[in-house]
Formats: structure tokens, sequence, C-alpha cells
């Protein structure tokens, strides 16, 4: 399953807040079922059918099926650069 790195969940808090989403509100990634997905990312107030919640600090990620089985085995890290711009990334997990 979908990790997230301590920067990722609070940037993710962070864009929710100030968005100003509500309870329950997270980012989703959704994927397209090409050979090579390509991934999206949006803010959303809630889950959509099918969706499977990853929630670490508090930070809520909805996956569609696609995404989810595409990330898996994945980290989700972000950092913020000089400009305050967010970049996402996706790491794989360290073995256990």
């Amino acid at each position: 399953m979908l990790t997230m790195t301590h920067n990722a969940s609070a940037i993710v808090n962070e864009i929710c807040a100030h968005e100003g989403l509500g309870e329950g509100a997270g980012l989703r990634i959704s994927a397209d079922e090409a050979p090579q997905p390509n991934l999206e990312l949006s803010t959303t107030t809630q889950a959509e059918p099918g969706d499977q919640l990853v929630e670490q600090e508090g930070a809520a990620v909805y996956l569609d099926e696609v995404a989810a089985s595409v990330l898996a085995d994945k980290v989700l890290d972000a950092v913020v650069d000089d400009t305050g711009r967010v970049e996402f990334r996706i790491d794989l997990q360290s073995p256990a």
C-alpha cells in the first residue's frame, strides 16, 4: 500500500486547510489504464466510489483502483521549492 513521508503528510494537510475543504478532505490520485499509466493529482472533499484511503498524520490521500495498483509499493514525498511551489515525488518503498 502507498505510504507517505512526514513532509508529504504535512503538505497535504496544509493544502487542504488552505483551500478550506473541511473534514475528510484530501488529495486524490487517479490513473488512466494505459500501459504506462498517467497519474493525475487533485484536491477533493471526499472519496469517490471504489477509492482506497491512505491516511497518515491526519492527511488523507484517495487512490482510484488503477492508481492504488500502480502505487502499491511506493512512497509519496513532497517538497516546497524556493518559490513556494509544491512538488510531489513518488519513490519505491525501502525493503523492510
